[in-house]
């Protein structure tokens, strides 16, 4: 089963600049690895592919594709996709709208739930860098 990902326009226009920068031609899309990371959300990797591995699916939305693990899909299920950006950094971020903030300690200073950024740097071509995790 497919996830329903909804994916705003900046961060479509981020995801497909990192494909077509990739020199991957016709049919790459960018593989992309969530999983559940402490009380503000998500953690992810991604990178340009040229194709889907054998255990992945083809997610295409609005002209963006996404190569999703079975654990992604499940974990991308209902979020909103965005690229935000500051004076201080940028990247993808992903937010549950059903979810709340949590209760521990660090709520104040952390992110809004379901919240990770990538940062710029981690961008590479076909290897994964270690991911920048919001806390």
């Amino acid at each position: 089963m497919l996830p329903t990902v909804t994916i705003t326009p900046a961060a479509a226009k981020f995801i497909n600049r990192v494909v077509r920068f990739s020199g991957m031609g016709a049919g790459a899309g960018l593989r992309l690895a969530v999983t559940p990371g402490g009380c503000s959300g998500y953690s992810s990797e991604f990178s340009a592919q040229a194709a889907p591995a054998a255990d992945e699916k083809l997610l295409e939305v609005g002209g963006v594709r996404l190569f999703l693990a079975a654990e992604s899909r499940l974990l991308l299920n209902g979020l909103i996709m965005d690229f935000t950006e500051t004076a201080t950094e940028s990247g993808l971020s992903f937010t549950d709208p059903n979810k709340e903030a949590c209760a521990c300690s660090s709520a104040a200073a952390a992110p809004k739930p379901g919240v990770t950024r990538i940062e710029i740097s981690a961008i590479s071509r076909g290897r994964p860098v270690a991911p920048v995790l919001a806390t």
